[in-house]
């Protein structure tokens, strides 16, 4: 299973394609976009868009994880980031990805067991689980990374849910997990 990693900026965009294999993860490619070159927002939001999808065709992922925009000060900031992942959604849409959006808590948490881990403490605990040297100059594109992984760990401990919420349809829905005596 590849998977796209997208860490949406209207400045910088970072991305990682990683493979999972049997609970293993290999890191293919990791970069970013830099968009402070660009004149105006559209032209960015253009550039994002056919970049995700060159690195969706040069690498063929079949799914993405993308952080989701979180609020700050400024409403426009959020506004622009927002745009900037909603083209990353398209073009991988377009491309026929399955598309997951993760909070950057919930990044954090799966990585470093710390929601509210710096960025450093998160490339720095992803080169231990990868047990690969990053480049911790590139956060952007850890950040990316690190959605991806958190996605391919979530696909690896995913619990089957029971839509009941009571016992009987807990073992109804998990006979496995029955044992008798």
């Amino acid at each position: 299973m590849r998977i796209l990693g997208v860490d949406p900026g209207s400045t910088i965009t970072g991305y990682a394609i990683i493979e999972t294999n049997k609970g293993n993860i290999t890191v293919l490619s990791m970069g970013i976009i830099k968009l402070a070159k660009f004149d105006n927002h559209q032209t960015k939001l253009k550039e994002i868009f056919l970049r995700i999808q060159d690195v969706i065709e040069r690498y063929g992922p079949e799914q993405m994880a993308i952080e989701a925009p979180f609020y700050g000060k400024n409403p426009q900031s959020m506004l622009k980031l927002g745009r900037a992942q909603g083209v990353a959604i398209a073009a991988a849409s377009a491309m026929d990805l399955e598309i997951q959006e993760f909070s950057p808590k919930r990044i954090k948490q799966s990585v470093t067991g710390n929601g509210n881990a710096s960025k450093e403490k998160v490339a720095g605990m992803l080169a231990i689980i990868l047990k690969k040297n990053l480049d911790q100059s590139t956060l952007d594109a850890t950040d990316a990374l690190a959605a991806a992984v958190c996605m391919a760990m979530g696909e690896e401990n995913r619990i089957p849910s029971s839509k009941g919420g009571n016992w009987n349809d807990f073992l109804k829905n998990n006979p496995g997990r029955i044992i008798s005596k």
